[in-house]
């Protein structure tokens, strides 16, 4: 059976509109913002990101708990993404999709509804528009301090309950994501390594389709 990496990660919108005093709202969303404005401003100076991760599943009342790891190379709308034993490379203009199980390769264009939610690519920068931001807790992880924001979306359509966004107050970088759905499901990845302005080589982002038919696998073309 053909197996697809966990779209929660490349592609979610949230829902919830918190209930609070505007008071307190307003002062906590002040300083979330202010916060989140430092880690987009960080993020927008590296050329490229090399970033390892650990990906969990989890849901307490089915009993669920899936752990796996994945890394993923970021530079502008390019990225190439490992996870679940299959590869991503979207290189700024169609997105590959490698399997070596199946030996299949999907090339495709990027599809505008994931376009709008969380791909790879804005991974570290998703939180920019269509949020409403509050200030959470703060926790000591390894002798760093990492500062929680809750984010709630605008749209009250989304299908997400909440996010909380560890950030590192030190480096201004993204520790964790935690994501809530309705059902009480878990998405929780966590940054292993953030390494940013690597030297990269040539190919990361592209990708030989003459090689791939070489080594037997099915070019199924979607555009």
């Amino acid at each position: 059976m053909k197996r697809k990496i966990n779209n929660t990660f490349l592609g979610l919108v949230l829902a919830l509109i918190m209930v609070m005093p505007m008071s307190g709202w307003s002062q906590g969303a002040q300083q979330a913002q202010a916060l989140l404005d430092e880690v987009a401003q960080k993020v927008s100076s590296y050329k490229n990101i090399e970033i390892d991760f650990t990906w969990n599943l989890l849901n307490q009342k089915e009993q669920v708990d899936q752990k796996t790891q994945g890394n993923v190379t970021l530079s502008g709308d390019r990225y190439r993404l490992s996870m679940m034993g299959m590869t991503r490379v979207y290189d700024g203009d169609k997105l590959y999709t490698i399997a070596p199980d199946d030996l299949e390769l999907t090339v495709s264009d990027l599809d505008p509804e994931q376009d709008k939610s969380v791909t790879p690519s804005k991974l570290l920068t998703f939180y920019k528009e269509g949020y409403i931001y509050a200030w959470d807790i703060k926790q000591k992880v390894a002798g760093r301090n990492i500062q929680y924001v809750k984010l709630y979306p605008i749209d009250t359509n989304a299908e997400i309950k909440n996010m909380l966004l560890g950030i590192d107050t030190a480096t201004k970088h993204i520790y964790k994501l935690i994501q809530t759905d309705a059902q009480g499901t878990q998405f929780i990845l966590t940054v292993k390594s953030f390494n940013p302005d690597q030297k990269l080589a040539p190919d990361t982002f592209k990708v030989d389709l003459n090689k791939y038919q070489d080594q037997g696998y099915y070019i199924n073309t979607l555009y």
